[in-house]
């Protein structure tokens, strides 16, 4: 069997079954603020789970990690919010290019990216990704995410709710589920509804459409402590805010890690076995 080529797109798979593409170079115009992506994401059973580049928004890539402002640079796409002004086009769009594999095996991947922007490289990230299996109609999608910063000054990252806008402190790890004609359930251990959850700290989240959910853990105590961003009724959409409250500092040299574990179900599992898929995903 031929190897593939090291920058070659990842097939990720669990139990010999294709639950995964990972684009390591897409083309992609500036404005979208080019990164690699997990698109086709599936369950077990074959439904997609992901959209890549919806109408309603052009920028959402699929699975990856997505920030509005890193020190007033765009790597999330599309317009940026601006304090007093609002969402403006503005030239300030970044990119993270792939590395380089450190390792790569069809169940998941290590890799080197670098976050540029006008020229300078920002982020060094270290990103690792594994799928398992975690019964025949589940599995488990474990992303971690290390950035450092390589410049000699002090930077941060924020978002448009430190920039101005309450609500919108979206930045981070973001999945883009797939739209259906209804909008899906979002529900936690204690709560339910886009209104009741958006915005809070819980140890896990899930997102359930027809005929698959998506349940969302932090992995790290750290992690756990960032607020979920949660999207049902104008896109489906979850992510895990790096910045919420205020802006997320990373000293020259230091660096910031995240682990989402999401487990990817066919049907509807309820509170009880959604939890108990997260603790075996977690603990893998």
């Amino acid at each position: 069997m031929t190897a593939p080529a090291p920058d070659s797109p990842v097939v990720l798979r669990v139990a010999g079954r294709p639950v995964g593409r990972y684009a390591t170079r897409p083309e992609l115009p500036a404005r979208l603020s080019p990164r690699p992506y997990l698109h086709p994401v599936t369950t077990l059973a074959g439904t997609a789970v992901t959209e890549l580049s919806p109408a309603d928004h052009s920028h959402h890539l699929g699975v990856g990690v997505a920030v509005p402002d890193v020190e007033g640079h765009n790597f999330w796409g599309g317009r940026t919010y601006v304090r007093d002004q609002g969402p403006t086009e503005l030239d300030n769009h970044g990119a993270q290019r792939h590395g380089s594999f450190q390792l790569r095996d069809p169940d998941g991947f290590v890799e080197e990216l670098r976050w540029v922007a006008s020229g300078t490289e920002l982020l060094r990230e270290r990103r690792t990704v594994a799928a398992t299996e975690l019964t025949d109609t589940a599995w488990a999608l474990d992303f971690t995410f290390s950035l450092t910063n390589v410049t000699s000054d002090p930077l941060s990252i924020g978002s448009p709710a430190t920039n101005g806008r309450p609500g919108a402190a979206y930045g981070g790890f973001f999945w883009r589920a797939r739209k259906e004609d209804a909008a899906p359930d979002v529900f936690t251990a204690g709560a339910e509804g886009e209104a009741s959850v958006h915005g809070t700290c819980a140890d896990w989240l899930a997102l359930a459409g027809v005929g698959w959910t998506l349940v969302f853990a932090g992995a790290t105590d750290t992690t756990r402590r960032d607020p979920w961003f949660v999207r049902t009724a104008e896109y489906p959409g979850v992510g895990s805010s790096l910045a919420s409250a205020e802006r997320l500092p990373i000293p020259p040299g230091e660096t910031a890690v995240r682990r989402i574990v999401t487990v990817v179900a066919d049907g509807r599992p309820g509170r009880g076995e959604a939890a108990a898929l997260v603790r075996k995903a977690v603990s893998q």
